[in-house]
């Protein structure tokens, strides 16, 4: 039987650690890799004009209560976060962006849809490839609108539940 999922408001904007944390649970970070590389003309083009390759990909696993449940894959422009794959990685990646860069989110456009989990991801979370699962994407901005860093996770289906609780006036 599978541990009760995490419940995600994608309204309200904290970090993995603070959200799971706040539920009662034990959230873990570790950085896979980090690596400046070439990107496609799509993901380039999310970053807007005068953003040129390479730029950074960093990779990371995220545990609840010691299980995997989420690979990421963010993508950072290195011109706003120079050196940072000299930062340790393995907390708030928001939070390395704000204190030592001063770049501060102030949007986020989140979409989701179902994938299955396949070869190296599925390997990553210790769990069959097809395995269903949630993409996550999010891309962050800040007041400028630039962005800050786009966000693919990966999330093991049956570890998450979206959850939005919203006011009509």
């Amino acid at each position: 039987m599978s541990p009760k999922p995490v419940t995600y408001d994608p309204t309200r904007w904290s970090g993995f650690m603070t959200y799971v944390a706040e539920q009662g649970r034990l959230p873990a970070t570790e950085t896979l890799q980090v690596k400046t590389e070439k990107q496609p003309p799509a993901i380039l083009g999310i970053f807007g004009k005068g953003v040129r390759n390479p730029l950074y990909r960093v990779e990371r696993r995220r545990s609840i209560d010691e299980r995997p449940v989420l690979v990421e894959d963010i993508t950072i422009n290195p011109a706003l976060a120079p050196g940072l794959a000299r930062h340790n990685l393995n907390g708030s990646l928001s939070g390395v962006l704000r204190d030592v860069y001063g770049l501060v989110v102030t949007r986020n456009h989140v979409e989701m849809r179902a994938c299955a989990l396949v070869r190296h991801t599925a390997e990553c979370l210790g769990v069959k490839s097809g395995t269903p699962g949630l993409l996550v994407i999010r891309t962050s901005y800040d007041t400028r609108g630039r962005v800050i860093e786009y966000d693919q996770e990966y999330w093991c289906a049956n570890a998450i539940r979206i959850e939005v609780d919203l006011t009509v006036a």
